[in-house]
Formats: structure tokens, sequence, C-alpha cells
């Protein structure tokens, strides 16, 4: 574990998830002190830090619904007080309600956009402030393949990634003069429980390398992208996609 990052402080929301997951442990053994957010996966959330924790890092669990703007609010701005201004904020967290357009719901339509899209809202909104005051940091947000090119299937899905990939490059004009850098990671088809029903078959054509990449692979571009390397590379969506586009 390498250990010039361990004043350095980074949420990662949906760290009880494939994604999530790996890039909280990853940066635990990066030696960032990882800030494990989940909302119901506690037990999940709680196996991240253990890993952390045993590959020699530190870290904690924090609990709030991301889709909920008051609470984000509360339990950031305690998180912050505890803390202090962040290093790094990795916007994970995010869900799918896959069907055909015509065969949308209302709720469909909008628990995709009120978890995925305005959570680039509620999670950041409250740790910005901070950051600028200190004028140096790092936001990721991840957003999806499904958001640069659009999939069958997933019109609130693509809508909601899609709004997160302007969000990001609008939010990284605003930030640079700070030396805070605002970079988008849009995955292909990862190894997680999302894909699990997924016609994989179908799916393997489209993708050139022929297989679904792993977590890890997300997660070790997410660990450089929260570097000090990485302090000239702003305003990106940088796709982690074996090729797809």
């Amino acid at each position: 574990m390498e250990n010039g990052n361990a004043e350095k402080k980074i949420l990662v929301t949906g760290a009880s998830g494939g994604i999530g997951r790996a890039i909280a442990v990853a940066a635990g053994r990066a030696g960032y002190y990882v800030i494990c957010h989940y909302n119901r996966g506690k037990e999940k959330a709680e196996a991240a830090l253990a890993e952390i924790k045993e590959a020699g890092g530190n870290g904690e669990l924090i609990q709030f619904n991301i889709s909920d703007r008051a609470d984000c609010k509360e339990k950031l701005d305690a998180m912050t007080e505890a803390h202090g201004a962040l290093w790094g904020i990795v916007s994970n967290a995010g869900i799918t309600r896959d069907n055909t357009f015509a065969g949308l719901t209302g709720e469909d339509w909008d628990s995709v956009i009120h978890t995925n899209l305005d959570s680039f809202y509620n999670v950041l909104n409250p740790l910005v402030m901070p950051l600028c005051r200190k004028k140096r940091g790092r936001i990721i947000t991840v957003a999806s393949v499904s958001g640069v090119m659009g999939n069958r299937g997933q019109t609130n899905y693509s809508a909601s990634k899609a709004g997160v990939i302007g969000a990001t490059k609008a939010l990284a004009v605003e930030l640079a003069s700070r030396s805070i850098t605002v970079n988008c990671i849009a995955p292909g088809v990862i190894e997680t429980e999302m894909i699990k029903d997924a016609p994989i078959d179908i799916i393997m054509e489209t993708v050139p390398m022929k297989r679904a990449g792993k977590p890890e692979e997300v997660a070790a571009l997410a660990v450089f992208l929260l570097s000090d390397a990485a302090g000239y590379i702003t305003r990106q969506v940088i796709s982690v996609n074996g090729g797809i586009i």
C-alpha cells in the first residue's frame, strides 16, 4: 500500500456495488482514506471497508439516499464538519430500470433520472465549496457507454447518463482555475450484478475485445484520475469499454 496519500480523504458513492466497491478498494490500497457510501447495502459496504483495512488502508462508512437532497445535505455537511474538505469525490452510485420506451412507466423514468442525474447535484453541491476554498481536489463521475451512444431499452438510463456527462463537462470549466479536476468515466459492459440478466452473447457481438470488462479495470483508471499525476487532465470523458466506440 502507498502511504503518500494517507492525509487525502475521498468519498466513493455506491461503494457497496461492483464498480464502486472496486474503486473504493483500489483507492484504499493506493493509500487514500476512503469514505464508503451505501444506501441499503450496508453489509456489502462493510465488506469493502474490511478489504481496504486488510490491505493496510483506512476509511469509514456513510449512509444516505443519493436521490434525497435533504438527506444528502445533512449527511455530507456533517461529514465535512468532521473531516474538512475532501481530496476526491467519486460519484458512482446509480440504478437501471430497462424497458422499451413505450413500455417505460412514469416511475421507471423518474426513479432513474432522480437517482442517476439528480444525484450529481445532491452529492456534489454540498461538497464543492469546501474544495474551492482549498483550491485543490478531484471529482470523478461514473456515466456509461449508454450515455455516450445510447442503448436500446435504456432511454431513461441513457438520458440520465448523458446528463451526467454534460454536467461533468460544465462543472470542469467552472472549477479548473481552482486546480480541481472534473472527469467522467464511461464504462461499457462490466462484470457486475447490473448485467446478470443481460443477453451477453448478443452484447459481445458489439465489443471488439469479445469480453466483459472487470470492475478492477475501471477502478485502475479512477485511481489514476485521483492522483497528483492527473492534475492536468480535466473535462474528459474516458471510456472503458473494450473498443465499442
